[in-house]
Formats: structure tokens, sequence, C-alpha cells
């Protein structure tokens, strides 16, 4: 197979299972990637070949005996620095932990592993997952493969460049603000935030556990349902991951989509926006109702409210994580991380429970009306197009805070609501850059929302477009 690298995760397991193609071989041809591109992306900050390439002959000699692990047997992974393995060190992309070793191992990791996938390394990622544009003085910023020059989006940000450059078939983020469809926006990949509590969180570093999310980037909405489909699921050793039964994602894409209804909140695409990001919107809906999905208006949520309760309770959970750190080891954050972080501690006890105990009239508000008679809502990833590095980083200008509050704008509130949003490639701006929809859903939704991604995705090719080094 020459165009190894530039398969799906779907197509590659596929083809090893059926021995077109060796785990042995998917493997160096994943690490030559590796190779060719890291020294310009900076998205690993460690890589296992060794480990990797004797978990892919391990994989290749179970087949040959007949044994198939799971839907990802010998696949090459690599996630985010934030899941936990015994044993093995989990940077937290922080100074902190540059030397922290885990005792325990990330259910989601787990899971993948009991279905045959194999890991090649560990991504880079925002100091502590507090981050929305890919920044890490510890390591080192990560680049977008479309063009160096401009950011990722954050936390997951060697997640979104690894497998926007083909360096690996998925990767795991999480997303507490926005952290998986930011990342997949900007860099032309398949994001999904799954359902509050869909995915366990044990193992993974928490940030807020009241927004935490677990989730994958990858490059088709199929591969999407199938790593879902892998992850998902009730899990002793988290109490609160939800025992909702886990449907068939990858079964449910063959169901039709005509007579689905997706909402566009009045107004949207149109106030405060740029143009080519609502132009590209506009297209997508277009292509989805050739494929009969009825596109309408919708009621708009109080995005300004729902979006505040969000970073007030984010703000106060993230703080009380750090306390400790903060008062004995304030220098070892970075200025940024350590900003964002101190806030928390002005934020009011009586704020805080205020904006958990309106959590859930707002979800049954926004079911009641912005979703009332649709199955999904598509707004933009972001409302701008990709900025650069230098505009997003300290010393970035009078504009920087207002473009890092616009990167979150149409994703933070989405968590605090905790529904499923799944973020989709729909088109690229005059640069060159990446444009990404979010769909949105009802809790417990995803089946929808990767139906009707996978019909859009059946009728375009963005998300068949590679980057170029």
């Amino acid at each position: 197979m020459s165009d190894i690298v530039e398969s799906s995760l779907t197509e590659i397991a596929a083809a090893i299972r059926a021995k077109r193609v060796s785990s042995r071989e998917v493997t160096v041809a994943c690490l030559a990637r590796i190779e060719q591109w890291q020294p310009k992306l900076n998205c690993f900050i460690s890589l296992e070949a060794e480990e990797a390439l004797a978990a892919a002959d391990a994989a290749d000699k179970d087949l040959a005996n007949g044994r198939i692990r799971g839907a990802l047997h010998g696949v090459p992974l690599a996630h985010k620095d934030m899941y936990y393995r015994a044993g093995k060190v989990s940077t937290c992309g922080s100074k902190i932990r540059r030397d922290w070793q885990a005792d325990t191992t990330s259910t989601a990791l787990k899971r993948l592993t009991d279905h045959g996938a194999l890991q090649i390394g560990t991504l880079n990622m925002a100091e502590f997952a507090y981050g929305p544009t890919g920044h890490n003085a510890h390591f080192g910023h990560c680049r977008n493969p479309w063009n160096t020059t401009h950011i990722t989006g954050g936390s997951s940000s060697g997640s979104g460049a690894s497998v926007a450059a083909r360096l690996v078939f998925g990767a795991l983020g999480s997303d507490t603000g926005g952290s998986i469809r930011g990342p997949s926006g900007m860099c032309g990949l398949v994001g999904m935030k799954p359902t509050w509590t869909r995915v366990s969180r044990h193992g993974a570093l928490p940030l807020s556990f009241s927004l935490d999310t677990v989730g994958p980037l990858v490059r088709t909405v199929e591969d999407a349902a199938l790593m879902l489909k892998v992850i998902a699921g009730a899990d002793v050793n988290d109490p609160d991951c939800s025992t909702e039964p886990v449907p068939d994602y990858v079964g449910a894409l063959r169901d039709p989509v005509k007579g689905l209804r997706v909402g566009i909140p009045k107004g949207w695409l149109d106030a405060d926006i740029d143009s080519a990001v609502g132009q590209t919107l506009r297209v997508a809906a277009k292509a989805m109702a050739s494929a009969g999905i009825e596109v309408i208006d919708v009621t708009p949520p109080d995005l300004a409210t729902l979006s505040a309760h969000s970073m007030i309770v984010l703000q106060a959970e993230a703080t009380s994580l750090h306390g400790s750190w903060l008062r004995e080891r304030a220098e070892d954050y970075l200025p940024q991380t350590r900003a964002r972080l101190e806030s928390g501690f002005s934020v009011p006890a009586v704020a805080y429970l205020d904006a958990l105990r309106a959590r859930g009239p707002a979800l049954a508000k926004f079911v009641e009306t912005t979703m009332a008679g649709v199955d999904a809502i598509m707004i933009p990833t972001l409302p701008i197009t990709t900025p650069t590095i230098e505009a997003t980083d300290a010393g970035g200008g009078p504009n920087m805070a207002r473009i890092i509050m616009e990167i979150m704008r149409f994703m933070r509130w989405v968590n605090y609501l905790g529904v499923p949003s799944l973020s989709v490639p729909c088109g690229f701006d005059a640069k060159g850059l990446p444009i990404g929809m979010q769909l949105l859903g009802r809790p417990w939704a995803e089946s929808t929302l990767f139906r009707i991604g996978h019909a859009y995705q059946s009728a375009t090719a963005w998300h068949q477009r590679v980057p170029s080094i």
C-alpha cells in the first residue's frame, strides 16, 4: 500500500485485518512520516518507536495465529500527554510533572489497547490542558501542519497536528471548553466531544470535573464513530461515568438521513463572524440539503449567560485542583496558565453554586427551545479563521485577548450544557487553513450527529485533503 499514511483509521484497520498490509509496515510508515514532520510541527513530547514496533510484531503474530484483538488491531495511535499509564511518565505539558510517573492506567487507553491499538508516543499539549491556542514554552509550541506560522488550537494541540499531518491514524484529546473541537476545526479534522460522562475520565488529568470530556480526534466521521464505540461506556473506576448503553455508532451510519432536520441559530452566520466562515457554513448547509436533510432557522440560546456560567465553573474547579501548587510552586507555571488559574481565587462560592444550580434548567431550555423540532444544530467551530502563533502568544499585542476569547466563543457554552458536539471540516480560507463546523445534539445523541456528519462527508471531500510539507 503506497498510501498507507493517507488511509483513514477505519481503512487501515480493515487492511491490517485482511492482511493486505502488516502492522509493522504501517508502524514503520508512521515513524518515517514522524521523522520528516516532527522537526516542523513539534507535536510529540515522547516517541516510543521500539516499543511500538515490538507491539506491531506481536499484533502481526497474533493475526497469523488467527487471533484478532479488536476493531483497532495493529493500528498505531498517539495521545495527548495527560492520559496516565502505570510506570510511564505523563508530563501533562508541564514543568511540575515533567518526570512524574503514574501508578494507574487510563481507562480510555486500556480500552484502546484491549481492542488492539498501539501507542507510538505521547503528544504535545497546553500546560495542564488549560489553554485554547496550543502554546507551550516548556516543550515548545506545536504548529499547524497547514501553515506552521499558525496555531493548532488547544489544549489538544499535538493531537490535532499529528493526525492532520498523517503521522498517526487517531488520537485522544480532552474537551473542557473546546479542546477537542478547536484543534479539529483548525487542523481540518473530525473531533467528537461526546455527552458529558459518556467516556470514563479515570486516569486522565482533571481540569474541571463538571466539564471535562474525553473524545477522539480523527480524519473521518466513520473513524470517530469507531473510536468512540471502543472507549465509551460505564467504568467501575469512574463513579461519574454514565451507565447509559453504548449504541453501535458505526452501524448507525448506514441509516438514512432523509427527513432529519438541522437547525441554524438565527443570525449566527451573519453577526460578529468572519465572512469566510459564514459563507463556508452556508455552502455546507446546501450540501446537507442536497443529501435530504432539511435545514431551518432556530431560536438561538443565551450564549452570553451560558458562556459566563461555564467560565465560572471552569475557573473555580481548576483553581481548586491547583491550589497547593499555585501557593508552593507558582514560578513553575507558564505566565498565561498561572494567570488563568489565579483568576479562580476570586470566584465567589455563591457564584459557583449558582452556576451549577442553573445548569439543569439551562439544558432543559436548550432542548425545549433551540432544539425544538430539529435533530441537530449547526454552528461554526470558530467564528474566526485560524490566527497566527505570534498574534496569540504572550506579547501578541492589544488584540491577543480578544482573539483568544473569540476562539472559545462558540465552544465553551457547549461544555456547560454537557451536550455532544461533532466538529467536521467544511472548507478552507483564502490562506489555505481549514474551517470547521459543529453539529450539536441532545444528550446521548452521538449516533444522530455521526449520521449527519457522515452524510455530509459522503457528499464532500474536504476531509480528504492532506497538508504538504
